[in-house]
């Protein structure tokens, strides 16, 4: 599975492209670049915009880098960061509107999405659901086997969203299996009992 991480912001919008890395037999294959589990980043970065200019400039450059980014990738899965609060409400107003930007672009390149919260992000690579912004870069460079802590945090935040999308989509696939298997067996009874 190869999943894009986006840290939505508008002046600085994070990516972080990470796939998991399997050999011919199906199992993770370890090596360079590649950390615990047989994970591998293979972009990441900042989007940036300039402040001086217009808001709606900005929100089209930021949409159409977003869409390049898509097009150039081509991830299996998009994981935007959930906005849930800030205390600064022009900053939230920012994030938000980069956060649909995001939603949008997946969405039109007929890619999932799926959104996770900070907490989630933090407690899938840290185990503790208030690791600190140095707790998450130290933990990506160490899961993706990086030489380097990812900078600035934004990059890795979006690599975070990628790592806690890979770790969960194993279970949510079996929770959906289950659950399909279920209303399978229900309708079996229904007809069974009518």
């Amino acid at each position: 599975m190869f999943v894009l991480g986006i840290d939505p912001g508008l002046s600085r919008c994070g990516y972080g492209a990470v796939r998991r890395v399997a050999d011919g037999q199906g199992r993770v294959a370890g090596g360079l670049r590649r950390g615990a589990g047989g994970l591998e980043a293979v972009a990441a970065g900042v989007i940036t915009t300039p402040p001086d200019e217009a808001l709606p400039d900005r929100l089209a450059a930021l949409g159409d880098e977003l869409a390049l980014l898509l097009a150039q990738l081509r991830p299996d899965v998009v994981a935007v960061e959930r906005v849930l609060f800030q205390t600064n409400a022009r900053t939230a107003m920012a994030v938000g509107q980069a956060s649909g930007l995001a939603l949008a672009a997946a969405a039109r390149s007929r890619v999932a999405v799926v959104q996770y919260s900070p907490n989630e992000v933090k407690l899938a690579v840290t185990g503790y659901g208030s690791a600190t912004k140095a707790q998450v870069q130290a933990m990506v460079q160490s899961m993706l086997g990086l030489a380097d802590r990812p900078r600035p945090a934004d990059v890795a935040d979006a690599l975070a969203l990628a790592i806690c999308h890979l770790g969960a989509a194993p279970l949510a696939a079996r929770v959906a299996a289950a659950e399909a298997q279920e209303r399978r067996s229900e309708r079996r009874r229904a007809r069974t009992l009518a």
